[in-house]
This record gives structure tokens, sequence and C-alpha cells, in this order.
């Protein structure tokens, strides 16, 4: 294991919140002192067959506590799965059978391991210890929690306000979630930024039960392919993790560029700083082949690449533009930036800097085929390489940073 300072680095690499950083920090220096790794908690309801990216923003984290030797315990919740996580929805859910809960859970434990070390991994099922609980035990665990606490989720209060009904059995969702904590004696557990409610009440649980409370590590709810929403198989804005890879490609490659730095920040553990000083095109491919090679292998990583590009960046590009156009130092900002209304200028293809900044506006121009929309951006050129200009309909050029 290494140093505190330095498991906090990255296990603080993309966090919404921590409860409670203190906590942690304490909760890191015991281990290393005693030898003992925590025990890193996150659950998953099997509520569909497959999973995609954004369930991975906290798998990613688990395999981060796992690369600095701690224990992850996935929980895979088919006992709460029967019941429905109330969180963000505005009517009951509908409830799954059993069966269809164990067939989802056993396409999870496959999906997961392309990114978790299966030796190190310990998979919990919360039917182990929820099955055999009594009448008795379940009134004993409700009696730990008051209703007005639960009145205070927002989804619940909306629909109360709203008349529209709360069944009884979502009242025991969260006790259950926060009783996985208890029997699993979990010291850190993971969640989305929904889920904040549902695992503060396994701290509190712990406590009662005579546990150091767990420290809760909230991720962010990762945007799908649209930008806007959050990634969502019902929205349609989802990447599968068993896509075909030249879908998984095509897809990371529809995302804009300020989303892409999102993806790299969760979903890889990529220096940014150095993703920033790539072309936005070259830095998305690259995101996109890491994502294909890690749920697909290396071979159709660079398949995908290669098709890619032959399907796209040489579409309806001429072997002879209208210019080349060879740039200098002189002719950049700080040696390497140039905003793209003075790139569009200097090709000569636009009449005035004006009709520069209204193609842009409308979608006409694109780099390396990307559309640009954005009038005030600034273009980071890499020396020596060429970079291809759509301007309009008909016309294109080749820019090329020399020395």
């Amino acid at each position: 294991m290494t140093d505190v300072k330095q498991q906090l680095a990255l296990i603080l690499r993309g966090v919404a919140e921590v409860i409670h950083p203190i906590e942690l920090e304490a909760k890191l220096t015991r281990s290393l002192k005693a030898h003992r790794p925590l025990r890193i908690k996150a659950g998953f309801d099997p509520t569909a067959p497959d999973l995609h990216l954004g369930h991975t923003v906290l798998i990613h984290k688990l395999k981060h506590f796992q690369d600095l030797g701690h224990q992850v315990l996935f929980l895979i919740g088919d006992f709460t799965g029967m019941i429905g996580d109330p969180t963000g929805v505005s009517e009951t859910r509908r409830a799954l059978t059993k069966e269809q809960v164990l067939e989802n859970a056993t396409t999870y434990q496959r999906q997961i391991f392309k990114i978790l070390d299966p030796a190190k991994t310990t998979i919990e099922f919360n039917s182990r210890w929820m099955g055999p609980m009594t009448a008795d035990g379940l009134i004993q665990l409700a009696a730990h929690y008051r209703v007005a606490r639960m009145m205070e989720r927002d989804d619940f209060q909306k629909r109360y306000r709203d008349q529209k009904p709360i069944s009884v059995h979502e009242f025991l969702y969260p006790l259950v979630q926060g009783y996985d904590s208890v029997a699993m004696k979990a010291d850190v557990e993971l969640g989305g930024t929904d889920q904040k409610f549902n695992l503060l009440v396994g701290r509190e649980l712990q406590r009662d039960y005579g546990q150091e409370s767990q420290v809760v590590i909230t991720m962010p709810l990762l945007e799908g392919t649209d930008g806007v929403k959050k990634m969502s198989k019902s929205v349609g804005n989802y990447i599968a993790l068993e896509d075909k890879p030249g879908d998984m490609f095509g897809k990371v490659m529809s995302i804009s560029d300020t989303l892409m730095l999102r993806y790299y920040e969760l979903l890889t553990t990529e220096d940014l700083g150095r993703v920033k000083a790539l072309h936005p095109m070259e830095a998305k491919q690259s995101l996109a082949e890491l994502i294909v090679v890690r749920y697909h292998g290396h071979e159709a990583g660079r398949k995908a690449r290669r098709e890619f590009q032959q399907k796209f960046q040489k579409q309806e590009f001429p072997d002879e533009p209208d210019v080349r156009l060879a740039l200098v130092s002189s002719d950049l900002r700080e040696g390497r930036s140039i905003s793209l209304v003075d790139l569009l200028a200097k090709t000569e293809l636009v009449s005035s800097k004006s009709e520069a900044r209204r193609l842009i506006a409308q979608g006409g121009v694109e780099i390396d085929g990307e559309k640009q929309n954005d009038a005030n951006s600034v273009v980071t050129l890499v020396l020596g390489r060429q970079y291809r200009l759509k301007i309009g309909r008909r016309k294109f050029a080749i820019v090329e940073f020399k020395p």
C-alpha cells in the first residue's frame, strides 16, 4: 500500500463528496499501520441485464481502491432488487421476480470483471442475510428509523405533495441498503450522488449496531451521449459495456469535447493535463480506443479506430484541397494556439472574420471530421501534425504547424 497522501490523490479523483474527509484519512492511516485493508462496498441492483458506462463510474473507483490494496466488496442487491429503489422516481417501481433478478445478476458478474480483478473481489448477495431474516428481525430493523426521517427524502416529499402513492415496502429499501453495510462491516461505501440518503442510513445503522460508521463517498452521475441527461437505457443515451466495438467507438466519438474530459476523469486514470494538450479529435479517438480496448481487447480497439478514421476523417475530403497552409510559431499564440476564426481567415477561404464566425455558428466548419460550433474556440496545434479543415460545403484546407 502507498502512503496516505498518495492514496488520497487517487481516491479523490472525480469524487463529488466525502462524508467525512477526516474520517477517511484516519481510516487509511490505521489501515497502513495495522496492515489491514479497508472494506470498500458498492451495491448494484440487477434490475436490467446490461451495464453501461454510467454504472462503471463506481466500478472504476472500486478499482482505484483495489489497486491501492484494499478489499472490494461488490454487492449484488438480489433482495433489494425485488423491492425497487425509489430514488429519483415519481411513482412506485415495478417489482422484479426473483428469477429475473438472478438472471440479470449473472450477466453483471461477467461484465464487472472487465474492470475489477476477480481474485481480489468479493461478490456478495444481500439475500444471504435478508432472506433468512424473520418478521421479528425486520420489525426490529424498522424500529431503527423514523417515518419523519424517511420523508426528508426529496422524492418521497414530492410524491406525497403531488398525492402520488408511496408503498410501505419502499421505506424498506434504504433500511435494507443500510443494513447491508452492517452485515458486511463496510469501512467505506460508494454510491452516486442520488444515493446519498441511502448511504447515510448505513452510517446511522452501523452506529446503532455498535460499529464504526462507514465513510460515504459519492460519485457524479455520468451524462449520456447527449451531454444533458444522466446516462440511461430508457433515455437511449447510453454506451453499453457489451456494445459492438465499432458502435462503442462511434458513440464515444459523438460526445462533446467538454463531456470527453469528464469521461477521461471518471472512466480512466489518464493525466488530464496531457489530455488537454492534445487536439480534441486526437484526444477523443484515444479515449474511444481506451474504452473499446478495456471491454473488447487491444486488437478490437485498434481496428475500431482505424475503421472510424477511414470512414469519417477522409469522408468527402479531396486528394487535392483548395489550400495547404503551413503555420509557424509567430502565427500562433504562445507558439502553439490560434483562434478558430483567425485560422479560417489565414486560409483565405472566407471573405472576412465575420463570415468565419457565421459559418461556425451555422455548423459549417469541421476539423478532422468534427463540427466546430464555438466561434470563440481556440485550436491548439501539435507540431508536424496535419489538420483537415472543411469550410462550408465545398472548400477544403490542410493546415500544418511547422518548426
